[in-house]
């Protein structure tokens, strides 16, 4: 099973769009708890379900599911939480989730993880990815950034 991520923070829509429309992937996996935040105007939901589609032909859906609660992302984001806190945090609603059992796997498969952060070292993308790997096995990864 092929899977992508990709955060949208620090990239130019132009920069965003060419690497989902080059990556192989088939849609995008919104893991965002907020997916109407003003922080990027072509990642917000409605917006971002039309560019995938006329852009990169691509389908969107978002599992949020595959989120952080608001109090975890608070916790960390704007009160300087540690990050090894927040993972063991976020492993564990994965975990009381059984998203490995309640998420398709149909829809994670060629897809690409979305959320905010530039980076995938901590993002909590990554970590979903890693955990369904642990679970599901078989899952080729690329972070596309």
């Amino acid at each position: 099973m092929k899977v992508f991520t990709i955060g949208f923070t620090k990239k130019s829509a132009r920069r965003f769009f060419e690497l989902l429309r080059t990556s192989g992937a088939r849609r995008v996996v919104d893991v965002r708890l907020n997916n109407v935040s003003q922080l990027a105007g072509f990642a917000k939901r409605d917006d971002l379900a039309y560019f995938l589609a006329e852009i990169c032909g691509m389908e969107y859906v978002h599992l949020p599911a595959l989120a952080p609660t608001k109090q975890m992302l608070d916790d960390y984001k704007k009160k300087g939480g540690d990050w090894s806190a927040y993972e063991t945090r976020f492993l564990d609603l994965m975990r009381a989730r059984r998203v490995e059992q309640t998420v398709a796997r149909e829809t994670v498969a060629d897809g690409c993880l979305l959320c905010s952060e530039d980076t995938p070292e901590h993002c909590h993308r990554r970590l979903v990815v890693e955990y369904l790997n642990r679970h599901w096995g078989g899952i080729d990864v690329t972070h596309l950034g």
